[in-house]
């Protein structure tokens, strides 16, 4: 029994079903096109058999609720003020709602917006260019909401209820997705989606959406082929994965690369690749299984890199000890201001492993494990920038010493409100540049030299 002969055998029994009243977002202008869908799809969920979706194809369904939309439409809606356009594009998001995400699905295909947050069920952001933008999308209310949020998660695997109110997933497309419920949402349900970008950026966009420079560029590359080990370091936003991705592109293609995230994100373009995901914990509360527990298996695999999406916690141990055991060229990220305090993060979450490690041993391993820290900075008009590349260069009694190798100095903001500054070399030839010579990595003699603007500042 198709859609629509369910439809029939559902009006023919109850009768028509009553069209309730629409909400609307602007109290004063009442759009007329929004009043429509809603009233259309209110009656579409209300009459189709929904256990019957699950049978059908993406395609079949699509048709059949095109079907039912289109008759509800004529029938209900007449004289409505709709050309052919309007109408194919009313019957388009009304599909979306059944079998898509509903009011999130056009900002899921804009390939400009970045992420799109749901605040409750009437106010929906998206960030476009670094900055946030309120949307006219909104839900019903916030059962519609909690169905989208239950959409999303069982498409992995995933489960939320009030037992676990809480949820990291993504979407088919790799994009990542937290969602929060009550009790600890306390004003309904809340969404957060980091969308993934089906063209990821590669370094040159970086370099023309200044966010670093050619030799900024050319020196990573060269760290990358020497194996040195790299922690990416930045807050929330600031493009940590996304620097991850450029720099994976300069491993060779012969090498054997194991990837371990809580969600997976990374768009490697190697073929030898085994990616690797954690996996939550069951309705029972058992089964799940942490990065830790990944890191130490992925030794097992005859990793030449091991590349952690995000160390959180102990898994920081055992990813030092692989950089520390063999296993030269690793990557990583972490969350945090600064390379200073990316590696008090380190040691904090090395203290998580509950070895009983003295603090001058804890920073010693950090220190013969990690050669380069790359910070990354999302700025005040939402642009984002490496600004400053540092080499760890050993322990000098209990401190960790570092080098600036490269960096980027602020010097004023607009008066639109945009970043103002430049790019320079520190003036220090870094201590592996040896090594990059040796691996074949012969930089111009004046790239480590100070940049002409620092010296005018001087």
């Amino acid at each position: 029994m198709n859609l629509v002969a369910r439809l029939n055998r559902n009006t023919s029994k109850t009768g028509p079903v009553p069209v309730g009243s629409a909400k609307v977002i602007n109290t004063e202008v009442v759009d007329h096109y929004f009043e429509i869908k809603t009233r259309i799809h209110d009656r579409l969920i209300d009459i189709i058999d929904l256990s019957l979706l699950e049978t059908l194809s993406e395609t079949e369904v699509r048709l059949e609720i095109a079907k039912v939309a289109e008759g509800l439409l004529w029938d209900e809606f007449q004289n409505a003020p709709l050309n052919l356009a309007e109408r194919k594009r009313m019957l388009a998001e009304v599909q979306d709602e059944v079998i898509g995400l509903g009011p999130l699905e056009p900002y899921i295909k804009d390939p400009t917006v970045n992420d799109i947050l749901v605040n409750g069920y009437n106010q929906v952001y998206v960030e476009r260019s670094g900055k946030l933008e309120l949307t006219p999308a909104r839900f019903k209310d916030n059962d519609h909401l909690r169905k989208i949020i239950d959409r999303i998660v069982s498409m992995v695997g995933r489960r939320i209820d009030e037992s676990q109110p809480l949820c990291d997933a993504r979407l088919l497309d790799g994009s990542r997705v937290n969602a929060i419920i009550p009790p600890l949402a306390i004003d309904g349900p809340s969404l957060s989606i980091r969308k993934f970008s089906k063209d990821p950026l590669e370094v040159s966009d970086l370099i023309n959406f200044n966010s670093l420079t050619q030799q900024m560029a050319d020196l990573m590359e060269g760290i990358v082929k020497a194996q040195l080990n790299v922690l990416i370091s930045g807050g929330t936003g600031s493009g940590k994965t996304t620097l991850l991705n450029c720099l994976s592109r300069n491993i060779p293609e012969d090498e054997r690369i194991v990837t371990i995230e809580d969600a997976a994100e990374l768009q490697l373009k190697q073929d030898h690749v085994v990616r690797l995901e954690t996996r939550p914990a069951n309705i029972e509360g058992k089964g799940e299984i942490g990065q830790r527990e990944l890191v130490k298996n992925c030794l097992r695999m005859r990793p030449d890199r091991i590349i952690v999406g995000e160390v959180r916690s102990s898994e920081a141990l055992d990813m030092l000890q692989a950089m520390n055991t063999g296993h030269d060229g690793s990557l990583t990220t972490v969350h945090a201001n600064a390379p200073r305090d990316a590696l008090m993060r380190l040691e904090t979450m090395v203290s998580m492993a509950g070895l009983n490690l003295s603090p001058i041993s804890m920073k010693r391993y950090i220190s013969s494990a990690i050669d380069v820290i790359i910070q990354a900075t999302r700025m005040v008009d939402g642009t984002r920038k490496v600004i400053s590349i540092q080499e760890v260069t050993g322990m000098e009694g209990e401190m960790i010493t570092m080098q600036e190798i490269f960096a980027y100095e602020q010097t004023n903001v607009s008066s639109e409100g945009k970043v103002e500054g430049y790019f320079t070399a520190r003036g220090i030839r870094p201590k592996f540049a040896q090594k990059l010579e040796r691996m074949g990595h012969v930089f111009p003699a004046d790239m480590f030299d100070v940049a002409p603007q620092s010296r005018n500042e001087r």
